[in-house]
């Protein structure tokens, strides 16, 4: 009796032990580093909801359809918590303990700077479907994609817009907020204004989530007719705030990432009419996928099923860096677990990708300050327009005229 139930004993801990990778095999296991909490998790959950769209679709229809035979997708966490120390654990996590086949990477650029050399030394691929610093393409990490390209690419389009306006502004201040996206952004902003002829008055990198009304309150003073600014969703809509609180306005007020939110609306109301911002994708761009959505207006629609919201470029980049992965296992007939020598050819199979998707053309640069991110889509000027954000430029996809100057908040 004692022996039965010593190897009752022993064969229950044998299943024990084998239970997870029993049910994990035949799928794909990919590592999701994104912040879930902290200070950027608005934007985290935008990217988990990307992601968890594509991988509800791809498993609905039995999982990525390898040589006739179809496997499922798992997606497992790690919580960067806005922090890129948290990021750096996360990958580790995954990557050693998870044994992940690839990874879709985080919402910002710092967190994915973290991310991305952990990730490099265990030889895993991974599309980030949102950060959009310059940074991380210069480094020329050979495991790390994107699909949206980064802003030095992107956010020139609006203020040559805005330049070729009457009358054409002469004066800016930019600033920025101090991570690496945002910094980015405003010297982009910088930047383009010199090569416009648009003299910058006044440059700066702000801390992260200071009160900016007396900062704006000083910027008055210079009358400045473009104020262009570099941050994250939640900054964007205090600086707003913070302009109608000491009833300043522009002749036009410039940011990049936020305007396309849904929640930047709902914050600001009539506040947000005539803000400019720059995208590569809205859900009224004309596209034609081949994988699962046949384009952008299909895939708004089945978002606003799911989720009851309007997606934004991030939300629509982040479900295409799965429909990427999934492009490039098909095309190399890859089944999991993917050992060193699948995931050295699918870093070869994205690096080759020609993909028409909803969201436009996947195509990452091979060389270069764009290694690695996607450069087949083309930067789209913006503004909100009664409510909703509208094309203005480049001409080829313009939806309506800018409107300009701006109006008094009055």
């Amino acid at each position: 009796m004692k022996r039965f139930t010593c190897i009752a004993l022993f064969l229950s801990l044998c299943l024990l032990l084998s239970g997870p990778a029993a049910a994990d095999e035949g799928v794909y296991k990919i590592g999701v580093i994104t912040s879930l909490s902290g200070g950027l998790a608005t934007g985290g959950n935008v990217t988990k909801q990307g992601y968890e769209m594509w991988a509800k679709r791809v498993n609905e229809a039995g999982g990525i359809d390898v040589a006739g035979k179809k496997y499922p997708v798992k997606l497992i966490y790690g919580d960067a918590q806005s922090e890129p120390s948290q990021a750096a654990s996360a990958a580790e996590r995954l990557a050693a303990r998870e044994k992940i086949d690839f990874a879709l990477g985080p919402y910002s650029s710092g967190v994915t700077l973290a991310a991305a050399p952990v990730l490099e030394k265990y030889k895993i691929p991974m599309i980030t479907g949102s950060a959009e610093s310059p940074l991380i393409w210069r480094e020329k990490f050979k495991f790390t994609f994107g699909t949206i390209p980064p802003v030095n690419f992107t956010g020139s389009g609006p203020l040559e817009v805005i330049a070729g306006l009457n009358p054409p502004p002469k004066r800016a201040v930019v600033i920025g907020s101090n991570d690496a996206f945002s910094k980015a952004t405003a010297e982009t902003f910088r930047d383009t204004c010199k090569e416009l002829n648009i003299k910058v008055m006044k440059y700066d990198i702000v801390p992260s989530g200071q009160d900016l009304t007396p900062y704006m309150s000083a910027v008055r003073a210079m009358r400045p007719d473009v104020i262009a600014f570099g941050g994250h969703d939640e900054e964007l809509i205090r600086l707003v705030k913070a302009l109608r609180q000491i009833n300043y306005a522009p002749k036009a007020l410039l940011m990049h990432y936020g305007v396309t939110e849904p929640a930047f609306v709902e914050a600001l109301g009539q506040d947000a009419e005539q803000v400019y911002g720059a995208s590569v994708w809205t859900s009224s761009l004309k596209t034609t996928g081949d994988l699962i959505w046949k384009d952008a207006a299909s895939y708004a629609a089945d978002i606003k099923k799911t989720f009851g919201i309007e997606p934004d470029y991030t939300m629509a980049g982040c479900s295409t860096a799965g429909l990427a992965f999934q492009a490039a296992i098909m095309k190399i007939g890859a089944v999991p677990p993917l050992d060193d020598k699948a995931k050295l050819a699918l870093v070869d199979a994205l690096e080759n990708l020609d993909l028409n998707t909803f969201y436009g053309p996947v195509k990452f640069s091979h060389e270069g300050e764009f290694y690695h991110a996607n450069t087949g889509l083309t930067p789209l000027a913006l503004q909100i327009q009664n409510g909703k954000t509208v094309i203005i430029g480049p001409d080829a996809f313009k939806e309506a005229d800018a409107q300009y100057p701006m109006k008094s908040w009055k």
